[in-house]
């Protein structure tokens, strides 16, 4: 079971100026995605782990995955992590790596439906989600 301290910034900073190439492709794929009333933020503290992308208004993590993540140890991990977000209220979205070099349209489609319901849906202004305590959001968004 993790622990439910937080992870502090300046490890979300760290990551940010080590990301890796999938993840720098992605940031600069993501912009394609029309996110109105919010944006993606990248190596996002939530609870005890840092999301690799989040779009907070809309509840969604992105997680992207290298080859060691498909050891039992590690795969293990990511699903109690995947357990704990989704229990918090976040929807998870995994991919691999490769996906990233060999199908971006494709995985932009589906961040895309999984944050308006499908590639053909039009995008509008994402609604703010209440918190996981019930405190109203802050006006300024995700």
């Amino acid at each position: 079971m993790p622990s439910t301290r937080k992870i502090g910034t300046s490890r979300s900073r760290a990551l940010r100026r080590n990301s890796t190439e999938p993840e720098q492709a992605l940031w600069r794929a993501l912009k394609r995605i029309p996110v109105y009333g919010t944006h993606f933020r990248r190596q996002a503290p939530i609870g005890p782990y840092i999301a690799d992308f989040a779009c907070l208004k809309a509840r969604l993590l992105i997680e992207l995955d290298g080859g060691h993540h498909s050891r039992d140890d590690v795969a293990t991990k990511d699903e109690t992590r995947s357990r704990w977000l989704e229990n918090e209220g976040y929807r998870v979205v995994r991919f691999w790596n490769n996906e990233l070099s060999e199908n971006m349209n494709g995985v932009l489609d589906t961040i895309y439906a999984a944050l308006y319901g499908s590639p053909q849906s039009e995008a509008v202004a994402l609604p703010t989600p209440p918190r996981p305590d019930g405190r109203p959001s802050p006006s300024r968004g995700g």
